[in-house]
């Protein structure tokens, strides 16, 4: 059985003062399940190890900056959010960062709370497709090849293993998940 913070969606508030990261973590609670880095280099661990939803990140760090940061997580393929929690007023270079949303220091507790609200949402719809993708073709094949073929076919099991990563992702970040995959559920994929 899940506790309540695995039900929900995972964030990681990374600040340099440690102040202002505990504090955004109390404005999230009960709707995240939330962590804190208070250096860019424990955020990139965090990620690696974990499958976290959303960063909130500060640009202004000593040592990597939110920046850095910002950088390597596109690099190394990070399939979250990221909003930019900052002080730093932006100019034209966030033309080409990699964020999702921006927000300006000091941010009222709503705003945190629905800009992260917003955030979970569209990466659960991209979640939800991406699984509806990924599970159609996998069930066209398990209704059509035996099951011992399937069982030590690697691209098989591995598309099965994404399958319920996905499926998992999707219902911890929509409410409506439950309804979305029963209608996903009804339709006839296999031939009769």
């Amino acid at each position: 059985m899940e506790s309540s913070t695995e039900a929900l969606p995972k964030a990681l508030i990374v600040d340099d003062e440690k102040e202002v990261a505990d504090a955004y973590a109390l404005r999230l609670q009960g709707l995240c399940a939330v962590q804190t880095a208070y250096d860019g280099e424990t955020a990139l661990t965090t990620v690696d190890d974990e499958e976290i939803d959303v960063v909130l990140l500060d640009r202004h760090m000593p040592g990597m900056s939110g920046d850095d940061v910002l950088s390597e997580l596109e690099s190394r393929g990070y399939e979250g959010k990221t909003i930019m929690v900052t002080a730093i007023d932006p100019g034209f270079d966030v033309l080409d960062m990699p964020f999702d949303d921006y927000l300006c220091k000091p941010v009222e507790r709503e705003d945190v709370r629905a800009a992260v609200r917003q955030q979970c949402e569209i990466l659960g719809y991209e979640t939800l497709g991406e699984y509806f993708s990924v599970e159609s073709k996998r069930r066209v094949i398990a209704a059509e090849l035996p099951a011992e073929e399937l069982e030590t076919h690697e691209q098989y099991q591995s598309t099965e293993d994404r399958a319920e990563r996905l499926e998992r992702r999707a219902r911890r970040l929509l409410e409506e998940a439950p309804e979305l995959f029963e209608t996903f559920e009804a339709v006839g994929r296999e031939g009769r």
